[in-house]
């Protein structure tokens, strides 16, 4: 990855739908080039996707909470094709402490949000939760340095 691509990828990270004359404006290359360079960039890997932001609360969903939950390493075959089904589950990740899943939901109230973790509980055992109040910074890209901001 050169300059270029990096700071496609910075542009991209900010607005998915920048258009390629723009990326071509700040590139100083050809709207072509960059095509090219995104397609290379997806076939890599390296770009996965293009996403929107949404505002939940306009959505009516109110209630957004971090879950905790220890699951013991047999009840993965089980736990992971169930809770990639679950609508309201924007993230899951398996982790290190007392707890070995942190999941982030979403859902319009906290008796839906109750519903969940009993189901949760019942199926797969101990849970943790964590609702949120505010949240002082949404999910965002990594800004990725140029070559001359990378210290050694």
């Amino acid at each position: 990855m050169d300059k270029i691509d990096r700071q496609i990828i910075n542009m991209l990270q900010e607005n998915a739908r920048v258009s390629l004359k723009e990326l071509s404006a700040a590139c100083y290359i050809s709207s072509p080039a960059i095509a090219a360079r995104i397609n290379k960039l997806e076939k890599s890997g390296i770009i996965t996707g293009f996403h929107t932001s949404v505002n939940l609360e306009k959505l009516d969903y109110h209630v957004k909470a971090f879950v905790q939950l220890q699951l013991e390493p047999r009840q993965k075959k089980e736990f992971y094709p169930y809770i990639a089904q679950v609508p309201n589950v924007i993230e899951c990740n398996c982790v290190t402490g007392d707890f070995s899943e942190v999941m982030e939901v979403v859902f319009p109230s906290t008796s839906d949000l109750d519903d969940f973790i009993n189901e949760i509980q019942q199926r797969f055992g101990k849970t943790s939760t964590q609702i949120v109040f505010s949240t002082s910074v949404d999910h965002r890209g990594v800004k990725l340095p140029q070559p001359e901001e990378v210290k050694d």
